[in-house]
């Protein structure tokens, strides 16, 4: 008779530690309740051992599992039990959206791009949101602050918005044009910051966007953090705050 592991050997010993560790997740999804670290390492020795696996190959899937687990802790997935003691865990809030979504190793990834010392206007609200699964809103809140502090820095009116106000701002002879530039990288920066309001700002004004893959949200929210260091160094030369 054959024994399903949680993992099965050769899984827990080829596979990334990250793999392996998603793969338990799920499986721990599945029961109710806590979970003791304990249960899970001797559980699987014991089936490996009722499946006959050899010594040197149950000693190495087991060192992947406890390799896995400990990803798992570090990444935030799973957390100690309050009501139980410290060997016992449960999925995090976190780790429940990975286990819901339909790529969790994507979600997992985008998470840590924007897991960075963001700029300082949108660092807490949009991390929060993107980590609530609120992508669209996180990506969408990152431009429009470049937006708010472009009109800021250009003395623009509440009513001057969207690529327009970015070209006016950034045109031949707009407030936050750096003519000490030559033209074409004055013009490389107008379309800069022109597209990234077009694209990523503009159509989530006016309708329902949805990131499907939260990667894309994430780089979204990088260029938003670009752009807005690019106007810090702006704000310095115009002698601004």
């Amino acid at each position: 008779m054959t024994y399903t592991p949680i993992v099965a050997a050769e899984d827990a010993i080829g596979l990334p530690v990250d793999r392996v560790g998603l793969h338990l997740l799920h499986a721990f999804a599945k029961s109710s309740g806590p979970t003791a670290h304990s249960a899970v390492i001797q559980g699987l020795k014991q089936t490996y051992s009722q499946n006959e696996v050899d010594r040197d190959t149950s000693t190495a899937a087991v060192r992947g599992v406890v390799e896995a687990l400990d990803w798992l802790r570090h990444a935030g997935l799973i957390a100690p039990d309050p009501d139980q003691s410290a060997e016992f865990f449960v999925i995090s809030r976190l780790g429940q959206q990975v286990v819901a979504a339909s790529d969790g190793l994507a979600l997992i990834q985008a998470a840590r791009r924007i897991d960075v010392d963001l700029h300082p206007r949108i660092a807490d609200c949009v991390r929060s949101q993107f980590l609530l699964g609120e992508y669209e809103l996180a990506a969408f809140a990152a431009i429009r602050e470049v937006e708010i502090r472009v009109r800021e820095l250009a003395g623009a009116s509440d009513s001057e918005i969207g690529v327009k106000l970015m070209r006016s701002a950034f045109g031949p002879t707009g407030p936050l044009t750096d003519a000490s530039l030559d033209g074409g990288e004055r013009d490389a920066v107008n379309s800069l910051f022109a597209g990234a309001i077009g694209v990523f700002k503009n159509p989530s004004s006016h309708r329902q966007v949805t990131y499907s893959d939260p990667t894309v949200a994430s780089e979204v929210i990088l260029l938003g953090d670009l752009l807005l260091r690019m106007l810090d160094t702006t704000a310095v030369r115009l002698g601004r705050k």
